[in-house]
């Protein structure tokens, strides 16, 4: 079978069979959807998708519990309309697939995403939250960008902390027990990194029993005996927004 060699074991999970309640805007050269709470707030998270693109429903439905717990959230195409994978796509292909859509080269789009939230939504605080992919984006974040007031970086792999790499803003590291692309010894490395280094509040968090992608990726009717681990995930992530925004 042709997807045998899989250089990223990423399964795309419980596809979520959700709309979402937000819409799809045009920022300058990004198409992103865009989600508001009934109230007014200064508040905004930009969500960063994982691998499988911005029109992903379960990051839709991600973007809109923002929204239900107070923050305008806004989920770009950080691909810059270049395809998202697919699962039926040759993981063989996916190293090539990767060269032109690095975690790392987000920085152009992040500006003009700060730009319209502050200048068209009236925003003060911004947080970065990302998937995957997007977990490993809110890293280079947290180490470079210093517009941004926090980050929750979810089972993201583990590439920009070098020996003297510090963390700008507070930011929360989501890991599940049984990930095979983030194995335990680098989170326990990054942790060591953190320890030496970090000058701002920062906390790792392992999830038992719990596959890459458990907080986006699963759906809790489908997978009872993780709900508890979902739930607490997504909680996690809320609360720790709300401590630092």
């Amino acid at each position: 079978m042709a997807n045998e060699l899989r250089p990223c074991p990423c399964d795309i999970g419980d596809k979520f069979d959700y709309g979402g309640r937000g819409q799809e805007v045009q920022i300058e050269h990004i198409r992103a959807y865009v989600s508001k709470p009934s109230a007014s707030t200064d508040k905004a998270v930009i969500m960063i998708h994982d691998i499988f693109g911005w029109q992903l429903p379960n990051t839709r439905y991600m973007a809109d519990m923002l929204t239900a717990n107070g923050y305008i959230a806004i989920c770009p195409d950080f691909f810059v309309g270049q395809e998202a994978w697919k699962p039926s796509n040759d993981w063989a292909s996916f190293d090539d697939w990767l060269k032109t859509r690095q975690a790392s080269k987000i920085d152009k789009e992040v500006d003009v995403v700060l730009k319209y939230l502050k200048e068209q939504c009236g925003v003060k605080d911004i947080g970065a939250i990302g998937f995957c992919w997007g977990g490993a984006a809110v890293q280079h974040l947290m180490l470079k960008n210093p517009h941004l007031k926090t980050g929750v970086s979810l089972y993201g792999v583990i590439r920009f902390f070098d020996e003297r790499s510090s963390l700008l803003h507070p930011t929360f590291f989501i890991f599940a027990e049984n990930d095979h692309i983030v194995p335990l010894e680098q989170v326990t490395e990054l942790e060591q990194k953190l320890k030496q280094n970090c000058k701002v509040d920062y906390k790792v968090k392992i999830y038992p029993g719990q596959t890459h992608g458990f907080v986006h990726r699963k759906r809790e009717d489908i997978n009872p005996q993780d709900k508890p681990y979902i739930e607490e995930g997504r909680k996690d992530m809320i609360n720790w927004l709300n401590k630092y925004m």
